[in-house]
């Protein structure tokens, strides 16, 4: 049975979303854990809502691969692997390194109108964002941090335009958080154990050094699978 239910009412015309979310949430902070099992009734008991919105909620969940559905009886946690995490590295960098690759050729905001007010308000926001992770992960707060990554990276890749290549890398990202999650709960201190050049990747972009981008991005991901590995084998 998960955790305490989630603040708020859940309003009508949003059930489906909302329990999503919630759900998506306890996850992410490890109150769901890997391989936990739970039913439709549970969960519409927990919020107080019919089970119909429940059940929806729970089936996108397991499209997005956070859930898998145990026939008949319900659902449960999906448990990532080392070899899961190594494939969601290698999917997300491929993506991110097609969208530098247009925008080294001219494409999205960042390349076509550097001077633009408004480019320049959401490549600040995208900066401040990754200030706030930077911070988090300096302190070792996970949960901080997975909130602002996640923003950082969407507003990132918003910047080229693309709202399919949005939703995917954000897929990718949060299914590679959940992996993550379930192992750096084990351990007490997180400080300086966690990545955090976010914005040096933004300076780069913004510079338009395009090859710098790409070392960040390989640093980040050589620093992740090392420690999963790590703690895989620990």
């Amino acid at each position: 049975m998960p955790g305490t239910p989630g603040n708020g009412a859940v309003t009508r015309s949003t059930l489906r979303q909302q329990i999503a979310d919630a759900l998506r949430d306890e996850v992410l902070a490890g109150r769901l854990q890997p391989g936990q099992e739970f039913t439709v009734k549970e969960i519409a008991e927990q919020y107080g809502v019919s089970a119909t919105p429940v059940r929806e909620a729970l089936v996108d969940l397991s499209a997005q691969g956070l859930l898998e559905a145990d026939q008949h009886r319900g659902f449960h946690v999906r448990e990532y692997s080392v070899a899961d995490f190594r494939c969601l590295v290698e999917a997300r960098s491929l993506v991110i390194d097609g969208m530098f690759h247009a925008l080294g050729r001219g494409q999205g905001a960042v390349e076509q109108e550097p001077g633009d007010p408004r480019t320049a308000a959401a490549l600040a926001g995208v900066r401040r964002r990754g200030e706030e992770a930077q911070r988090a992960a300096r302190s070792g707060d996970l949960t901080v941090l997975i909130g602002y990554d996640l923003r950082f990276w969407r507003e990132l890749s918003a910047l080229f335009g693309n709202t399919y290549l949005v939703d995917f890398l954000h897929r990718l990202r949060v299914q590679s958080w959940v992996c993550t999650v379930q192992r750096l709960r084990r351990l007490t201190d997180l400080r300086g154990r966690l990545w955090a050049e976010h914005t040096e990747l933004v300076d780069a972009l913004v510079g338009r050094d395009m090859e710098r981008a790409r070392v960040v991005i390989a640093e980040c991901n050589a620093h992740a699978l090392s420690l999963i590995e790590e703690l895989a084998n620990g």
